[in-house]
């Protein structure tokens, strides 16, 4: 009891310290346009009494279902569990997105008294037998009760959801259901905060510029401007995050300074420090373990995959498998090809894990006579956002408004309007394009409110795109690499899934397999590098010429280049993902042991790291993509797919497909399952040619 004590003290003082007397804006509607969050107005201390309100407001409405004495029917049992907890999910979804995008030890603080208090809420819920008494009437009884394909859905979702939640378990095990899904809530927010330490807990400092021989202008420039930010006037400074981390390794001449940044990058999570994961991944892998054999399943990865597309882990290795063959084929090819780079310079060593990036454009310069300084200037974050706009507006219409009464939760943080083709609002979109210290790293797609229907009426959703680019240094606006822009392609397919979805329930606009939702944002990225797309949007930020068909077509050739080692590191990461998740393993596990064994297993060459190693897989940590990492690749076999079905018509703006493809792919994905929706915009399942073909790999 001592030891509890002296943990929740120093908490609760930070909270102390964030009361406020103000209005809780949460307790309110908000009367800013399109009924976007007041950010301006909200502040720390308005979490937690928002929480506590919304948790009580929740258990009223539950408890006003349970309590109906009427029989229990699709309204006033399923629609009213459905839409209860509104007040709940609005401050989750704003507390949920800022302390992603824009924390701070307040923020975290609270989230260490929240997420207890929420877990042990919604076990309190799903696990409620009389509730679930009431939702299994309905169910058992669903096909007399004339409802429509969406109601029908809903109704069986519900279900499934109370089902796979542990609610048909006897007592004793749904008690010990609840202990295991609290403490792994809390260890799942202990390793994202560990991870986001170690994210910017490491810095590069370099005060002789002859360490910097190799390095473009803008690197240096880039480098210069965090050095200053930091307090250190005349140095470069580089840290973890991509656009600062990847160029260094790209161009820098300092092989140990490559291996000093990338080491620390890959290593995050196990440096035996304060911030170590290992002890807290191989609790979680066994509470995962323990909650999955409870509920039925021989381990985790049956649990995560059961309601998927691919529907099991065998499936899921095997698909892995098949991509895994060709690719580590090609990345060995990748790799001696820069070997021979080396022994031509005198190199007098053996390529390593850090030396692939710095090596591979040695290679693509000398086979495509190309090299990312060609690109950039062409490649402004404002144009390459024009480009998407282009894009979206030639396939659905949709054009955008920039809007400053629209109010934002930092200053780097753009809003717009979004407007349907036939000028209706249809949603608002904010873009928090650059790195800070207080963000995590990556990019990612979220929102603060959902698309949906209340009494008959569409709410609209506000969804945000969180990124993590390269600033505008030296007087010059920022200029992306290539992997940027089609990472801002990827973000902004998600942003049009969260725009159209059209379910008229919460559940059912949710409902989309995990395996199928990448697919919107994959496809995307096909549009980017079109040369038609890149004529309109690629422009010389001096000039404002358009990218000349040369550099056009170096890009084209280039295009699966190094695609053996970008696809081997993917599968090898979502490997190392399904062994973790079907494998035994108690506490006491030796993670590293674990891994070499993993990857030996599958003949991952040495020069190859995957992206993701176990202590800093944060895909996994809070169980989003547990066993399902692999959705990425899952999900590209359709986005080659269905891309291939524009260029088949010798239009990639072909409207009557585009207008399929909006119908059954992004507005009604909750009518039917993934593949079902695809057929139904295809004609046809995919095959893994098209994947296959689009990487170079067949």
């Amino acid at each position: 009891m001592k030891r509890l004590l002296f943990f929740l003290i120093p908490v609760t003082m930070m909270i102390g310290c964030t009361k406020t007397e103000k209005p809780n804006p949460f307790f309110v509607e908000w009367n800013t346009p399109f009924g976007s969050p007041p950010f301006h107005l909200i502040e720390e201390g308005h979490y937690l009494p928002a929480y506590e309100e919304g948790i009580r407001q929740h258990q009223a409405e539950i408890d006003a279902i349970i309590n109906n004495t009427e029989e229990p029917d699709f309204e006033n049992t399923i629609v009213a569990y459905d839409q209860a907890g509104e007040l709940l999910s609005k401050v989750g979804m704003v507390f949920g997105g800022l302390r992603s995008a824009n924390t701070s030890d307040s923020l975290q603080a609270i989230a260490k008294i929240t997420t207890p208090m929420l877990t042990a809420h919604y076990n309190s819920i799903r696990l409620n037998q009389e509730l679930f008494a009431k939702i299994k009437a309905v169910y058992d009884k669903r096909e007399t009760l004339n409802l429509d394909t969406e109601k029908m859905r809903l109704v069986e979702k519900i279900y499934r959801d109370f089902e796979r939640g542990g609610a048909a378990l006897p007592e004793e095990k749904r008690e010990e259901l609840k202990k295991i899904s609290e403490r792994m809530s809390m260890v799942s927010l202990l390793l994202n905060e560990n991870l986001l330490k170690e994210n910017s807990g490491f810095t590069l400092v370099i005060d002789d510029e002859a360490d910097l021989d190799g390095l473009p202008e803008w690197v240096r420039a880039g480098a210069a401007e965090l050095a200053q930010k930091a307090g250190m006037e005349g140095k470069w400074l580089f840290n973890l995050s991509k656009p600062s981390w990847i160029p260094f390794l790209q161009f820098s001449k300092r092989r140990d300074l490559r291996e000093k940044l990338y080491t620390a990058y890959f290593m995050r999570g196990d440096n035996d420090n304060e911030n170590d994961n290992k002890k807290l991944f191989a609790e979680l892998m066994v509470l995962r373990q323990k909650m999955s054999n409870i509920l039925g399943y021989a381990n985790y990865g049956e649990y995560s995959t059961d309601d998927q597309m691919a529907e099991s882990p065998e499936n899921v290795y095997k698909f892995l498998l098949d991509v895994w063959k060709p690719a580590i084929a090609r990345a060995k090819q990748e790799r001696d090809d820069m070997q021979k780079i080396i022994d031509k310079e005198g190199g007098n060593f053996k390529l390593q894990s850090w030396d692939w990036w710095y090596y591979a454009e040695k290679v693509r310069k000398e086979k495509y006579d190309l090299d990312e300084d060609e690109i950039k200037p062409y490649l402004t974050i404002d144009n390459v956002r024009e480009g998407i706009f282009y894009v979206t507006n030639k396939l659905y219409g949709l054009t955008y408004k920039k809007r400053t009464d629209i109010p934002v939760y930092h200053e780097e943080v753009e809003a717009y309007e979004v407007i349907d083709r036939d000028g209706s609002h249809l949603a608002v979109l904010l873009v928090d394009p650059f790195p800070r210290s207080n963000k995590q790293n990556g990019a990612w797609c979220g929102g603060y409110r959902s698309g949906a229907y209340k009494d008959g009426v569409k709410i609209t959703p506000v969804v945000t795109i969180v990124l993590n680019f390269s600033r505008p240094v030296g007087g010059k606006p920022a200029m992306l690499s290539w992997d940027e822009t089609e990472t801002y392609f990827h973000e902004f397919g998600h942003a049009l899934h969260n725009f159209f979805a059209d379910g008229h329930y919460r559940r059912t606009s949710r409902s989309v397999p995990r395996d199928f939702v990448e697919l919107p944002s994959q496809v995307m990225e096909n549009w980017a590098g079109e040369p038609e797309v890149l004529k309109v949007y690629a422009k010389h930020y001096e000039t404002g010429e358009p990218i000349p068909d040369e550099l056009i077509e170096k890009m084209q050739r280039s295009s699966k280049f190094n695609q053996g080692f970008a696809t081997s590191e993917y599968v090898a990461a979502s490997i190392l993902d399904m062994d973790w998740h079907t494998r035994n393993v108690t506490e006491n596990v030796d993670v590293r042991k674990f891994e070499k064994e993993s990857m030996d297993r599958i003949g991952l060459i040495p020069e190859i790291v995957p992206r993701y190693r176990t202590t800093n897989f944060g895909h996994i940590f809070g169980g989003g993509y547990a066993a399902g990492y692999y959705v990425y690749l899952w999900a590209g076999q359709l986005d080659s797919d269905a891309f291939e079905a524009f260029k088949e018509t010798g239009d990639i703006f072909n409207q009557e497909l585009a207008a399929k493809f909006r119908k059954h792919i992004l507005a009604e994905n909750c009518m039917g399952e993934g593949m079902e929706q695809y057929v139904k915009f295809r004609g046809s399942a995919p095959s893994i040619d098209p994947l296959l073909r689009q990487r170079g790999l067949k």
